[in-house]
């Protein structure tokens, strides 16, 4: 839950590569262009599944929610069960007057490259995944160095030595998310072994409960004791078979220790509502501009969290060890290897 914005955008930076916009700064940190403000009224595109998603697209939300409440600019948004409808989807929200479109999701990278050609005087924000265009703010996140992070706790908290990753798709991306997990395991506990499966093959996979709840059966069958998924709102299956199994499982993106509490040992906090604030403040206040946004440890856009949801399965020695390693990567002393880097 977005608090307040002086916390949510404390110690945030984005990278916005090839870029050299310069604005003022106001009091509370947030950048302000020297004519003024500029009227936004932002449509969203949310990735496939339910809005309120306990994850990934309810971060868009949060942000497109506190962003209408301060500003009292109203926001359109779109559903879809299929990405062959984000150019329908896209026409629907620029009729509708919208003059930033927020793509979330990786898959919609084509659609929005087309979309963005078509609708030249509107701005595109695709999170999550890369598309060119003069008119494109392209967001992605080194999931890799979040990952690590509940590696290393998912390490400390495995009694057998064996633990899971269920993803949705094998896709770059979700190599991201298995590689890391597995190297801050390694690091961790040197003998560990990771097990690594996927829901499906194309997008559906997203939403597939049972079948993630199957894998994550299947993954505990074979030892795994605590199981990290990855895998949007078919993580509800991953965590209902982590509860049937009294196992523990580790939810991603959103804060989702709360969904089964006393099974979810954390979530790999992947800070959506962060990059999306920043692209309407930039927007409002015309310092906006097409490039590349890369957003991890270091700028507090990833991480891992604790609360009091999984305090209890959290000794101080783990989240110790945890927080080592996140202040090592923030400062640069482990570098997280990039396996869909050059």
């Amino acid at each position: 839950m977005i608090l307040d914005r002086r916390r949510l955008l404390a110690g945030i930076s984005l990278a916005v590569v090839g870029l050299s916009v310069m604005a003022a700064a106001d009091p509370d940190g947030v950048m302000r262009s020297a004519d003024g403000e500029v009227p936004v009224k932002p449509g969203v595109v949310y990735a496939l599944g339910d809005k309120r998603d306990g994850g990934f697209n309810e971060g868009a939300l949060h942000a497109l929610e506190f962003f209408r409440n301060e500003t009292g600019e109203a926001f359109l948004e779109a559903e879809l069960q299929s990405v062959d409808g984000f150019a329908a989807a896209a026409d629907g929200l620029v009729r509708q007057g919208a003059n930033l479109i927020i793509a979330v999701g990786f898959y919609y990278a084509d659609a929005v490259k087309a979309a963005a050609a078509a609708h030249q005087d509107i701005r595109f924000v695709l999170v999550d995944g890369v598309a060119d265009g003069p008119n494109i703010r392209s967001i992605v996140f080194r999931e890799q160095e979040g990952a690590y992070l509940v590696g290393v706790l998912a390490a400390l908290a495995s009694k057998t030595g064996t633990i899971g990753f269920v993803g949705a798709t094998d896709v770059p991306l979700m190599q991201k998310f298995s590689n890391g997990y597995a190297a801050g395991a390694r690091a961790t506990r040197p003998g560990v072994t990771t097990l690594v499966d996927y829901v499906g093959t194309d997008t559906a996979a997203f939403r597939d409960r049972d079948r993630a709840a199957q894998v994550a059966r299947d993954e505990i069958g074979r030892g795994a004791d605590v199981v990290f998924a990855v895998a949007g709102e078919a993580n509800l299956g991953v965590f209902q078979a982590a509860r049937e199994g009294e196992k523990l499982a580790i939810g991603v993106d959103s804060n989702q220790n709360g969904v089964v509490p006393g099974t979810i040992l954390t979530s790999m906090l992947k800070r959506v509502d962060i990059a999306v604030l920043r692209s309407l403040d930039d927007m409002r206040a015309g310092t906006w501009s097409a490039g590349l946004v890369t957003l991890g440890v270091r700028e507090h856009a990833v991480g891992w969290a604790i609360d009091d949801n999984n305090r209890p399965l959290v000794t101080p020695e783990m989240e110790e060890a945890v927080e080592t390693a996140r202040r090592a990567i923030a400062d640069g002393n482990i570098t997280v290897p990039d396996p869909t880097g050059p």
